[in-house]
């Protein structure tokens, strides 16, 4: 098929006017039968790696997906662009799915969508044999590997499609993997000599920041009240947190939910539903449960506490600003977290693994500290070369911190901390460690006799905040521990060789507010004047109208992006309206005369209200 053709299926179908970069490539190298290992941005456009094909070559394309909501979510938008697909779940019932398999039969759709599970189905693959399957589609291929963030066993049942479809080409695409994870890929399930396609893993609409983590719901609160109406997604370590931030939001009159494994399906089903249709603001949800969606039009994504890893944390900030317009990634961070996850990794079982995730989470904890570019340190934690060492879209670049010499004061924390054990045989709280470091008295200073330490009173040049910063710091590079039951700081081995050595250390300045960096102020004040804009809003209540109809989510009758275009041009006829990026024969035809007419209305209104 030549190129032109592609680009007429590309426009029709899905409304775009051009590829995104790679996406053409990996389509021509799928047309011609090569088995593929693409690894995205999420956002850059993987789904259509594989959906094209489907669409202009005949045969079935099977989609492997780890996430029944993502199945329902891509279902959806084929279909909205008048492409035939489905999938087979357990979320559908026996019925329905029985008219499924017989129209499979027939051969009535293009691509079906299925878990890794039904793949060791004896009668699946019977049935498989009958679809006149074409073409083999991994998503999140990554979840193979045991060295990935998201590791599933079940991904490794994939290699027996190989071993029953031998002939059938395989593309397996993924947004997140290391040169380790990308070898298991391709082992695992068995490519044949594929052509690897690595796109960049830079994301430019995407401002990442890292918060010093004080008063972390009163920081959320003010983050989510300034995108008051505007969609997030909060990302926090227990299903606990979930449940109370999600509550505390909503009584500060911000829309939220929780989202994580601990709720029934049904109530996991009907709060992934009613954030997707832009019925609620925010999704509080655990980072081990993740979200298996595909709203495109997420401003925020907030990291209540910090990741165990560097690519899982990728993957979660990326699914913000999927359209492509600007969005914030907002990471609250303190030392006590660190502790948290040390504590953790304490418990499991291995040594090997023990030592895999002790070094994940101190690549993790490297990017929380970092006074550099965080887009270049992310790019280059994925191996991408000739990184920039400045963004202009983070923190860092936008607002350069403030480098602390801390070795004096971790010396006098550190030594604290040990003398107040030595004297006592019991270690105690920060606030306690602090007070003495300030020469502060109380009945227990007394009681406990650290009004004699050597440390009383050496801290009192600094503030309490000051002390708080660098014992997270402290806390961050291992040198303290935290008892998670009582709360205690301890001295560890690497912070007792840190003292006698007298190691240098030096730290960037925690930030504490959420407001947005210099460098964003043109593209953000861009993005919520158009944002405000009466048509915009106009048009955004005629898409939820429309999509409310047809019981599917806004986004799937138009994105944000499209939206914003239309304001912006305010196409009068349908010839215009087709030129509209994101819009496809099969929606112009549906939706076009609806959104025409209401620009039009809008216009005439505007001018008759301006005489």
């Amino acid at each position: 098929m030549d190129s032109m053709t592609l680009d007429d299926a590309l426009k029709h179908h899905f409304g775009y006017d051009s590829f995104r970069p790679l996406q053409r490539e990996i389509v021509e190298a799928s047309l011609a039968g090569d088995d593929i290992l693409a690894l995205l941005p999420t956002g850059g456009g993987k789904s259509l790696c594989f959906q094209l094909p489907a669409i202009v070559r005949p045969g079935l394309t099977l989609v492997v997906s780890p996430l029944i909501a993502l199945m329902k979510d891509q279902v959806d938008g084929l279909t909205a662009n008048g492409i035939p697909a489905t999938f087979l779940n357990s979320s559908i019932d026996a019925r329905t799915g029985a008219q499924r398999l017989d129209a499979l039969d027939r051969g009535a759709y293009d691509l079906l969508y299925v878990a890794p599970e039904r793949l060791v189905m004896p009668s699946f693959l019977s049935q498989m044999e009958r679809w006149n399957v074409h073409r083999i589609a991994i998503d999140e291929a990554h979840c193979v590997s045991e060295w990935g963030h998201d590791f599933r066993p079940e991904y490794r049942q994939i290699a027996v499609l190989r071993e029953r479809f031998p002939a059938v080409p395989m593309i397996a695409v993924t947004a997140t993997a290391t040169d380790h994870v990308r070898d298991d890929i391709e082992r695992f399930l068995h490519l044949h000599e594929p052509r690897r396609f690595v796109g960049s893993f830079n994301r430019p609409n995407l401002q990442y920041r890292v918060l010093g983590k004080t008063d972390p719901f009163k920081q959320l609160l003010a983050l989510a009240t300034a995108r008051v109406r505007e969609s997030g997604i909060v990302y926090v370590a227990s299903r606990q947190s979930a449940d109370d931030l999600a509550e505390r939001l909503s009584a500060a009159g911000i829309r939220a939910l929780p989202y994580h494994a601990g709720l029934s399906p049904d109530t996991r089903v009907r709060n992934q539903n009613l954030f997707i249709r832009d019925e609620v603001q925010v999704v509080c949800a655990t980072i081990a449960f993740g979200m298996g969606i595909d709203k495109p039009n997420v401003r925020y994504v907030v990291h209540y506490d910090v990741p165990k890893n560097l690519e899982g944390y990728y993957q979660e900030t990326g699914r913000a600003g999927r359209d492509g317009l600007p969005s914030d990634c907002v990471l609250f961070f303190s030392g006590g977290d660190a502790a948290k996850q040390r504590f953790f990794i304490r418990q499991i079982p291995g040594d090997a693994e023990r030592a895999r995730a002790d070094r994940l989470l101190r690549e993790m904890l490297d990017y929380a500290a970092t006074s550099q570019c965080r887009r270049a340190f992310i790019l280059r934690y994925f191996g991408e070369p000739n990184v920039a060492d400045r963004c202009d879209g983070c923190d860092n670049c936008l607002e350069p911190t403030e480098r602390i010499d801390g070795t004096i004061g971790a010396a006098k924390l550190l030594s604290c901390v040990y003398r107040i054990r030595a004297h006592s045989g019991f270690a105690t709280g920060a606030k306690h460690v602090i007070d003495v470091l300030m020469g502060r008295t109380s009945e227990k200073m007394t009681s406990w006799g650290h009004d004699r330490l050597s440390t009383y009173g050496v801290g009192a040049e600094h503030t309490d905040d000051e002390w708080n910063a660098l014992l997270s710091e402290m806390l961050r590079l291992g040198y303290l521990e935290r008892e998670p039951t009582h709360r205690t700081v301890l001295l560890t081995g690497e912070g007792l060789a840190a003292l006698k050595e007298q190691r240098e250390v030096w730290f960037a300045r925690p930030r504490v507010l959420a407001g947005k960096g210099k460098g964003r102020k043109k593209r953000a004040v861009a993005a919520v004047t158009q944002a405000a804009d009466d048509l915009f809003e106009h048009l955004r209540r005629l898409r939820k109208r429309l999509a409310d109809e047809q019981g599917v989510p806004p986004y799937v009758v138009f994105s944000d992006a499209t939206l914003r275009e239309m304001a912006a041009s305010k196409p009068a006829t349908l010839v215009d309206f087709r030129g509209v990026s994101g819009v496809g024969d099969m929606k112009l035809e549906r939706y076009g005369p609806a959104f025409v007419d209401a620009i039009q209305a809008f216009e005439a209104g505007a001018a008759s209200a301006s005489l």
